[in-house]
């Protein structure tokens, strides 16, 4: 019998054992691979690059992987390694999506969402392609349930081509993900980019841009996390991923490429109705409008970007009846500590027209993701 797609989690996370990088890299880059490091108090430091490491001293990274809203208390305490089972072995996770009603999952990562700051292009594409053959190692258990998203080293236009290549012919993926922030000062629209944009349109590889924290993200200079984890958190994400959304809608990228698609995950979705609003604002008054667009981003979004809701968001009703809602996805997060339990169900309490709660449930993903 083949697998029926009622609902599909369109941004859930893998948790990487520690020694992925040393296990699935290329021997010659493996002193400089990612890896975990114990302090002698009892903190975990994954170490990226010289000049970037997640963690301190005294403290652990349990909590990236500590998802427990409903299901039991979320613990900063624990090891990553003690993280949600599921996170790290997808025979763990089945079981967990079964209770949850969800009949598919499109994983990112946790630790590789930092791969964007390894500046050295060759390196940068060694950790990229040994996280996708662990994701695909991942994935291969349950092929038609849990589907990967490529890392992109961006870092080098050319390699960035050739990984996406790769992972489409080896491992079938149909997805790839960057970050929304600059990648060795390059933004997203810069030109250099156009090549890759190119290719995933030829291919029909869906692009995710999915943000994280813990580096250098718009508005961290003015809410940095010592100052309080949840102003940061709230403020850098979604600036980060306003800033993209402007960069593929403003700046050209999907007016160039139109069959390219394009989804903005992890910063919530009520935002975007009225950042659309102002673009076109922005394009219908003549007197500013310099952008050179065929029309108005509105209709570029509605032609091929897609946004991700959290399912606590009242506004996605609202969002859903004005942009339609065939462009939206919905996000369990699962396992992070900031994931939902019930993320279906709570979007089925919504009180949506069925045929509005069927797309966003499942037709937007299977839109965006090319399953059909």
């Amino acid at each position: 019998m083949s697998q029926r797609y009622d609902v599909v989690d369109a941004d859930a996370h893998v948790l990487e054992p520690i020694d992925a990088w040393q296990t699935y890299i290329d021997p010659k880059f493996r002193d400089q691979a990612p890896r975990m490091i114990y302090t002698e108090d009892g903190g975990e430091i994954f170490w990226f690059c010289d000049e970037f490491s997640l963690g301190s001293r005294g403290r652990t990274l349990g909590g990236c992987g500590s998802m427990g809203a409903r299901e039991g208390e979320v613990s900063n305490d624990i090891k990553y390694l003690e993280g949600r089972k599921g996170g790290f072995d997808p025979h763990a996770r089945i079981p967990d999506m079964d209770k949850e009603g969800v009949d598919a999952a499109f994983l990112y990562p946790t630790l590789g969402l930092f791969l964007d700051v390894i500046t050295d292009p060759a390196q940068a594409a060694a950790n990229c392609r040994a996280y996708n053959r662990w994701l695909a190692e991942y994935c291969s258990a349950y092929p038609q349930r849990l589907f990967g998203a490529a890392a992109l080293p961006m870092q080098s236009v050319e390699a960035a081509i050739d990984e996406m290549r790769y992972c489409a012919k080896e491992f079938g993926f149909k997805a790839c993900f960057v970050r929304p922030n600059p990648y060795n000062g390059r933004p997203l629209h810069h030109k250099d980019f156009y090549p890759v944009w190119q290719q995933a349109q030829a291919m029909g590889m869906a692009i995710a841009i999915h943000g994280g924290g813990a580096q250098p993200n718009l508005g961290a200079d003015r809410f940095p996390s010592r100052e309080g984890f949840a102003v940061e958190h709230c403020v850098v994400h979604t600036f980060e991923m306003m800033a993209a959304a402007a960069s593929f809608l403003m700046c050209g990228i999907c007016d160039r490429f139109p069959n390219l698609r394009v989804g903005f995950m992890e910063a919530g979705g009520g935002w975007m109705l009225g950042w659309l609003d102002r673009m076109d604002r922005h394009f219908d008054d003549k007197g500013m409008n310099d952008t050179g667009l065929s029309c108005r981003p509105s209709e570029l979004f509605r032609r091929q970007c897609f946004i991700s809701f959290e399912p606590t968001e009242k506004g996605l009703k609202v969002v859903a009846e004005a942009i339609g809602p065939a462009n939206i996805l919905w996000a369990s997060d699962y396992p992070h500590h900031d994931g939902f339990w019930g993320a279906a169900r709570m979007i089925k309490k919504m009180g949506l027209r069925p045929d509005i709660e069927a797309q966003i449930l499942s037709e937007g993903a299977k839109r965006f993701y090319a399953m059909n």
